[in-house]
């Protein structure tokens, strides 16, 4: 069914999609739908896709903010839920602004003494598996949209050399949970990705109007994939375009590359090289 569920899945217990914005969750949804197990919906105000709450019966769902924790948990217990998937971004600002934690949001947060989206969704990870609920690495279901090793779409055309390099830089950035992605050109570090995300990375490192630039994206030695899962999708695609960037290596069986076949047609339709390490 998945490369990525655990072994003693049971399909006939339901997944709870805790749905963020984006593709990611309406294509999670379609793959569960498709294997043919019992679906739930946790959605976020103001994030998950409108269409994709409307396709489910008002009983299998429940719309919260992202500061009810309690509420999201009491959902799974009345849910039944067997397993809990998170998918889909939620705006890294709210969890620094306008968040509105109730009681349990706020007993988690008081409990970290480093708060940022690694910490605080790992604790609330923590608290979805001690209702006994398992938390599924966010690529299951999804094994025919992961990156896969060498070339996806065009051939990179750079010296190995300096794709290991951007490589050390990625993997540097990472471990220092700084980021998942950098920027280079020959040996030179254009951009690296931080708290702005990856398209506003993209975006600086074109301003550069240099060739031969290759972006990176890679994981953490120690990734949460339960709820940590580079994505690479049609966006990431428009603003490396828009950018002039023309090479991308992703690191396979890491990064979710979202709508895989439309992703990999208009990158050959644009010339951007897409590889696989």
């Amino acid at each position: 069914m998945s490369a990525y569920l655990p072994k003693d899945f049971d399909p006939k217990r339901p997944v709870a999609l805790i749905a963020g914005r984006g593709r990611y969750p309406v294509l999670t949804a379609a793959a569960i739908r498709a294997a043919g197990v019992p679906l739930r919906l946790i959605a976020m105000d103001d994030e998950t896709e409108p269409a994709l709450i409307d396709s489910f019966p008002e009983g299998e769902r429940v719309t919260l903010n992202v500061g009810q924790v309690g509420k999201m948990l009491d959902a799974l217990k009345a849910f039944g839920a067997g397993y809990a998937l998170m998918a889909g971004q939620v705006k890294p600002k709210k969890l620094f602004h306008g968040l509105v934690p109730d009681l349990k949001a706020a007993s988690i947060l008081f409990s970290l003494k480093r708060r940022n989206a690694g910490t605080i969704f790992g604790a609330i990870a923590a608290e979805i598996e001690k209702l006994g609920v398992t938390l599924l690495d966010a690529r299951a279901f999804l094994d025919d949209q992961v990156a896969t090793a060498g070339a996806m779409s065009g051939k990179l055309g750079l010296d190995d050399e300096y794709v290991q390099h951007g490589i050390s830089i990625a993997r540097e950035i990472a471990r220092l949970d700084i980021g998942q992605g950098c920027v280079v050109r020959k040996g030179t570090v254009l951009a690296v990705e931080a708290f702005e995300g990856t398209d506003d990375m993209l975006r600086r490192a074109g301003t550069f109007q240099t060739d031969e630039t290759l972006f990176v994206k890679t994981v953490k030695a120690q990734q949460d994939f339960r709820f940590d899962v580079p994505v690479f999708g049609l966006r990431t695609l428009e603003t490396m375009h828009a950018a002039g960037l023309h090479a991308a290596a992703l690191e396979a069986g890491k990064v979710i590359v979202l709508d895989k076949p439309a992703v990999l047609k208009q990158a050959k339709a644009w010339g951007i090289a897409l590889h696989g390490f």
